[in-house]
This record gives C-alpha cells, structure tokens and sequence, in this order.
C-alpha cells in the first residue's frame, strides 16, 4: 500500500511538470518578433564580436544604393532587405525585412514594397524605440541594431533611428545613420567596428557635409558613403558634386542605382 502511494504521488508529480513545461513552450511559440528576437544590446554586441572573429568572409550580401536614403540589401542566404522604401523603382524581389527609420514620406513608403514573403518583418523607429529603448533585433541571417537618430528641429530622438545591421555570412556590418544630426552616441560606435556607413549630408532637413565629416571620423567606419544629400524629393537625391566634397577618409561614393558588393 505504502508504494502504491509512492508511484502514484510520482505520476501526478511527473504529469504536472509535463504540463507546465507544455505551457511555458506554447506560451514562448506565441510571442512575436518584438519579444522573441529582440537580443540585450551587451549580448547581440558580443555575438557581432565573435561573429568578425570567427568568420572569414566566405560569402557577401549584395547592396543597391536607389537613391535619396533608400536601400535593397540581398544577403548571401538571399534574404530581402528594403531599408527607408521611396526612391528608385527596383522593389521587384519579395521581401523578407523591411527597415524604417522614421514617419518622414521620403523614408518610409512601405507600399512600394508589394512582394512580400510571408514571414516578411516590418520594423519601423516604432518597434526599434520600444518603451523609449534602442532594440536589438536578431533574425538569424542580419542582426540589427537600431542607434539613436535625431538631434534637430526636424527628427527628435525619441521618434528616429539608425541601424546596423551586421551579416552572419561573413560579419560584415552596414550602418545608415537615417535623418539626423551629430548624435551623442557616435563616438561610441567607432568600437563596433563598421565596414560601410551611410551619412546623411543635405544641410537643410539634418547635417551639412562639414558636420557629416566630424560624424564619419566620430565612428570610423572602412567605407564613408554620403548619402540624402539634398533636398530635392522629386529626384533620387544624387548630385555627385556634393558627393564629391564629402572631405573623409575611405571615401566611397554610390551613385543611385549602383550595386556593390558588402565585403
């Protein structure tokens, strides 16, 4: 009788912790892409570290420039990038990842985007400033990182972003600064390491080219690319003569409708 009671204590113990732990992965299942693939900014940062170690660029995303700040990025898994949809007309690959780094029309005109894949992830300043905090998103083939944006009359820090965005192919890592200022953190960006990023340089709506330059030898990247560099929106914002006294080192200029090689 004593061990009839002893096996029949253990089964219900055993059951309610099936059960419990059948809850708990129902419940993680459940969440979506703001909760579950949001990394801590010290944990994705050393995850990016090892990555550049440990990897010795065996494959590349391809990376089009369309034009004003608009940009299509096709890993070497053949994911779809569309950071900031409005310029140029090549939104014809289905995305998987779409990127918007502020509410401003000439950023964010998602509906050029018509192909979309069916798990295709949206991440506007929205989600990337969730409960007011600059989120790390890991989605297995990029992980991005949303930094701060803003710092003038026209975009406000609390409603901007950037983002780097870092390759698991081969860990090379894109930075777009979207539409900003100097910003408080860019010195602090110089220890991630960029490879490419993109400054914003019109002078009117954000920095001039001058402050531009202070901000590229701010972060240090390999590649300095100025980009929404002017104010006229019925074109795709390319005037290769601004481009051209954009005074950085590792200075490479993009014209619209160019493609490179992220590697």
């Amino acid at each position: 009788m004593k061990n009839l009671i002893i096996l029949i204590t253990a089964a219900v113990i055993l059951f309610s912790g099936c059960s419990a732990a059948d809850a708990a992965q129902e419940k993680i299942g459940s969440q979506d892409i703001s909760q579950t693939n949001i990394l801590s900014q010290t944990t994705a940062q050393e995850n990016i570290t090892e990555t550049k170690a440990d990897i010795n660029g065996e494959e590349a995303a391809t990376l089009l420039y369309m034009g004003q700040a608009s940009v299509r990025i096709v890993t070497a898994e053949n994911n779809v990038i569309y950071i900031d949809p409005y310029a140029g007309d090549q939104y014809d690959l289905p995305a998987d990842l779409i990127l918007v780094t502020h509410a401003h029309f000439d950023h964010n005109q998602i509906s050029k985007v018509e192909k979309r894949n069916p798990d295709c992830i949206i991440i506007t300043q929205d989600e990337a400033l969730a409960n007011g905090e600059h989120q790390v998103f890991n989605l297995g083939y990029v992980t991005v990182e949303a930094v701060e944006a803003g710092y003038n009359d026209w975009h406000d820090i609390t409603d901007s972003v950037g983002y780097v965005l870092t390759f698991s192919s081969n860990g090379m890592s894109v930075y777009v600064t979207g539409d900003t200022s100097a910003t408080e953190q860019m010195p602090l960006l110089a220890e991630k390491e960029i490879d490419y990023a993109f400054f914003c340089c019109d002078g009117v709506f954000n920095m001039g080219l001058e402050e531009a330059a202070w901000c590229a030898e701010q972060v240090r990247a390999k590649h300095n690319i100025p980009y929404h560099m002017t104010t006229n929106t019925e074109n795709n914002g390319f005037d290769r003569s601004i481009a051209e006294r954009f005074e950085v080192e590792n200075l490479l200029i993009i014209e619209d409708g160019e493609e490179i090689k992220i590697e």
